[in-house]
């Protein structure tokens, strides 16, 4: 069992590494994986009720007890991202599918990676946990309404079949994995360290899947869709950030906001695409890409937001120094 711990806390924190290793056994040898992408909702589903095996009672707290930071996070989650993805569309004039890969993941709630990555950067995990939580259980609403407002210029959008298709995928597995938390709590504490191992494979399987799928078309336009999609991603933290600063939030928070804002939950923007936009095959690309840049540009934030803390961290003392 301590094994097993430990090889889930090392593939949990090096998940960006692993996503490009399978993603490249993927490319070139595509019939290996491309299976995968016939259960891209059973592995989404997977994920997210293992990541509702780890949400305890007390993280609810967080909604009563910091309304203002988790209002801002998912005001700025479902404003700013779903818009910065409708308008790189226009500005690159992305062809359909594309186009609606992107503005899926725009229009998604904050993933769980975000939390791991707001750990790594020092920020507030518990602000982070309660914003992915809330921006979760909101999704089956938002999420649909926002890509029937932004997609529909492009392709028919079935607003509510889309709504059942995030509850089924997304609320279901998350309620599910809570209400057996609550029913076995000692039993699940004794695997908690093993959950987020279910999370990790589910979400690299389904990338898999979907380079495999897409191996050929990933070299006709791999390049643009990854330019639009660190563009969407860089927006996404920077505006995060500036706004909680903005609102003059304590650090911890600040990068707890600007990380949850910028990393999206791509695996539901796979889903979607999957099941609801079969015709358009491409449209599944964007949310591939963005599982692995999210990941690599969260650990880049983290590594900057980090070095502040050092450095705001030192002045003082520098400052105690020079006195003396």
């Amino acid at each position: 069992m301590h094994r097993m711990k430990q090889i889930s806390g090392f593939l949990s924190g090096h998940i960006a590494i692993l996503i490009l290793i399978v993603s490249a056994a993927a490319f070139f040898y595509p019939k290996g994986f491309s299976w995968a992408t016939n259960y891209t909702t059973f592995f989404l589903g997977l994920a997210m009720f293992g990541m509702g095996l780890t949400i305890r009672a007390e993280d609810f707290k967080i909604v009563f007890t910091r309304p203002k930071e988790l209002l801002a996070g998912c005001t700025l989650q479902y404003t700013v991202m779903p818009l910065v993805a409708f308008a790189l569309a226009k500005l690159f004039d992305l062809p359909t599918d594309l186009a609606l890969g992107v503005i899926l993941v725009g229009c998604c709630p904050g993933g769980t990676a975000s939390n791991v990555i707001t750990y790594v950067a020092g920020g507030d995990v518990p602000l982070s946990v309660g914003m992915t939580i809330v921006s979760t259980l909101l999704a089956p609403v938002c999420t649909p309404v926002l890509t029937y407002l932004l997609a529909g210029s492009w392709v028919e959008v079935s607003l509510f079949t889309m709504m059942l298709s995030v509850v089924k995928v997304v609320l279901l597995p998350v309620l599910a994995g809570i209400l057996l938390y609550r029913a076995f709590p000692k039993q699940i504490e004794q695997i908690r360290d093993l959950l987020p191992l279910v999370s990790v494979v589910s979400i690299v399987t389904i990338i898999a899947g979907i380079v495999g799928s897409n191996a050929e078309k990933i070299i006709t336009c791999g390049a643009l869709v990854l330019a639009v999609v660190a563009l969407h991603n860089g927006v996404g933290l920077i505006v995060g950030t500036a706004a909680a600063k903005w609102w003059k939030l304590e650090e911890k928070k600040v990068t707890a906001i600007g990380i949850e804002v910028g990393m999206q939950n791509s695996g539901l923007a796979i889903s979607l695409a999957t099941a609801h936009f079969a015709v358009n095959p491409l449209a599944t690309l964007p949310g591939a890409i963005f599982s692995v840049w999210h990941n690599i540009s969260g650990a880049f934030y983290a590594s900057i937001r980090n070095r502040k803390k050092q450095s705001v961290k030192a002045a003082p003392e520098e400052s105690a120094m020079t006195e003396a």
